[in-house]
């Protein structure tokens, strides 16, 4: 299946139940048995010819085979390596949210947004956002993860949120990044719970309401947008007062369909044995994914402490 974010849409991962062979036994005709059905499946792109480790000896070329066996010690199996695991993608993930929340402390420090200041500080947290949104575009058409593209995202990224959650938290609503962080934590935690409990089954028809739900969603808000560039004000009012707020729950709500896509295609490359540098993808969509939701907590909680 494709994912929402585009890092993930060209992989063709697919699970149900049948990983990558797992569990499934040929019959007559060359179905599986076992497995059910996987309307996303396109085959296993990481699949290679697996030479037979028993066809030789193992021990032929082994200058301690003799002595290993000599104590008694059991033969070795050929280990498996570069394969993406789970520790590789916590890892990676790791990697770009902490750089992306290092850079996002220092813009907040460096780039004040008292009345002197603001000016200079948003037209440089605009020019890290469009920076970002380039980097991500040429990232989500390579073919290969780019960690120099991916952590230059992430650094990029959080100088446009550290100066974003500065204005929130220091011009409109105190303890707005705190709260948007615990919030954007928590929708993780439980989507998170609820993918694995069997609650979120992310199959084609979840795939397709989410991506209709998002097409329409970003429309809306290019709509709402150009009218506020060129008739003044909140344009259409779809990022303020009561409608705001609906939309901005509507846009976490969004984010949490998101990341239950990416849990699938986190567990999905795991279980085809997709290449270790795929975590970086990985990485690089869940951190796009919880930059969506924060953003939207964010505004939400602007909204709701406007005097408007």
């Amino acid at each position: 299946m494709r994912s929402s974010n585009p890092v993930f849409s060209r992989r063709g991962f697919s699970r149900d139940n049948g990983y990558a062979g797992f569990n499934a036994q040929p019959q007559a005709g060359g179905a599986a048995v076992g497995t059910q059905a996987n309307p996303y499946a396109q085959g296993n792109p990481y699949a290679q010819p697996q030479a037979d480790p028993y066809a030789q000896n193992p021990y032929a070329q082994n200058p301690y085979a003799q002595q290993d066996l000599q104590h008694g010690a059991p033969p070795q199996a050929p280990a498996t390596t570069g394969r993406m695991t789970m520790d590789d993608v916590v890892l990676r993930t790791g990697t770009t949210l902490g750089i992306l929340v290092v850079t996002a402390a220092v813009a907040w420090a460096a780039l004040p947004v008292d009345d002197a200041n603001i000016g200079r500080s948003y037209g440089i947290a605009i020019g890290a956002a469009l920076i970002g949104m380039v980097l991500a575009l040429v990232q989500s058409f390579k073919r290969k993860a780019s960690p120099a593209l991916i952590v230059s995202y992430a650094a990029f990224e959080g100088v446009f949120l550290g100066v974003v959650s500065s204005v929130v938290d220091n011009r409109i609503a105190s303890g707005a990044a705190m709260q948007a962080v615990i919030g954007t934590l928590a929708v993780f935690a439980a989507v998170l719970v609820a993918y694995k409990a069997g609650w979120i089954r992310v199959n084609r028809r979840f795939y397709g309401f989410v991506m209709a739900a998002a097409l329409g969603f970003v429309l809306l808000m290019m709509v709402n947008l150009l009218f506020a560039a060129f008739g003044g004000g909140d344009g259409l009012g779809f990022r303020s007062g009561g409608l705001g707020i609906v939309f901005g729950i509507i846009g976490v709500l969004l984010g949490a369909c998101f990341l239950a896509l990416d849990f699938k295609q986190v567990e999905d490359g795991i279980a085809y044995g997709a290449p270790r540098e795929e975590a970086w993808l990985a990485a690089f969509g869940l951190t796009m994914t919880l930059v969506w939701i924060y953003l939207e907590f964010l505004r939400l909680i602007a909204i709701l402490n406007s005097s408007d």
